[in-house]
């Protein structure tokens, strides 16, 4: 009972995580219109960012603001320098554009921080494992993720749902047109929508890099899973973005814990963890396949 309790917090956490990456990107694609491959790219600037700063001051929390600065700081420019330009082509030019600064960020991240991973040390505040309710002993930093994860969550809420800058992204995702003949300034408020999805992306970085390495490369096996994760929730959908993470951790996790063993006790064929450990790797993308089927538009998508 204690493993499932275990796996079912990991799966937590790692739906967390994916839901910082994923929400930045149903962002930009709902609102812009925009297939942005290079999302992973920000995601590894923000944890390349984190463990420099942390490594060079000491502080582990400067380096955490440093992540958010840099990716957004990132994201800005390569918006207004590349990605203003692919508005209105078609997505097979901006999936062309948006992939070659994938080789354009790894290369530079290379050629500043070498090959050779980067490791970042956790505040002695939060690192160290607590006991929870019936015995468990879980690591604290991933309960932190957690807790971020949630509050990100609430705070996106209240930006969509309660500022006015929130009523123009929405309003913008229905009809860039109108709103720009109204006197909005669409080119700002695009700048700002891909800023604020990058620094999700490179909070993201920073909170896998201080339990994982740093290194060149990190943001594209990240960056496919947040595509399931859009898809099943719906483009342009933040409580579709939570959903979808939650439910392709839980999956991802649980299957890849639990599958390998039941396929040993009960199956009578010889190998039946190695099945149990393949059909686990498929999961995920055999939920997206079933949430295609049943609801092409996603859990929470508006598209018919």
């Amino acid at each position: 009972m204690l493993l499932v309790a275990e796996q079912a917090l990991n799966g937590l956490q790692y739906g967390m995580m994916l839901f910082l990456m994923a929400a930045g990107l149903t962002l930009v694609f709902g609102v812009m219109g925009l297939i942005n491959l290079a999302h992973g790219s920000l995601f590894m600037v923000g944890a390349f960012a984190c463990a420099w700063v942390a490594a060079a001051t000491g502080w582990f929390w400067l380096g955490l603001l440093a992540s958010l600065v840099a990716a957004a700081g990132a994201g800005a420019l390569v918006e207004m320098l590349v990605i203003r330009r692919l508005y209105r082509r078609d997505h097979l030019d901006q999936v062309l554009a948006t992939f070659a600064l994938i080789l354009v960020f790894s290369e530079g991240t290379r050629w500043v921080f070498g090959s050779f991973p980067l490791y970042l040390n956790l505040p002695s505040a939060l690192s160290g494992a607590v006991t929870l309710p019936g015995g468990l002993v879980y690591p604290l930093f991933r309960l932190v993720i957690i807790a971020v994860g949630a509050a990100v969550a609430v705070g996106l809420w209240l930006l969509i749902t309660r500022t006015r800058l929130g009523i123009r992204i929405r309003a913008g995702e229905a009809d860039r047109e109108m709103i720009a003949a109204l006197g909005v300034d669409i080119a700002r408020l695009y700048t700002i929508v891909f800023a604020l999805g990058a620094a999700l992306a490179g909070l993201a970085g920073a909170l896998v890099g201080s339990i994982q390495s740093v290194q060149v490369g990190m943001g594209e096996p990240v960056l496919i899973l947040a595509f399931v994760v859009v898809v099943i929730g719906g483009i342009g959908s933040i409580k579709g973005a939570l959903i979808g993470a939650l439910l392709v951790g839980m999956t991802d996790t649980l299957g890849k814990a639990l599958l390998p063993d039941l396929f040993a006790r009960f199956s009578q064929a010889p190998g039946g963890d190695a099945i149990g450990a393949s059909l686990a790797s498929m999961l995920i993308y055999i939920l997206m396949a079933l949430v295609l089927i049943l609801r092409p538009q996603g859990l929470f998508g508006t598209g018919a």
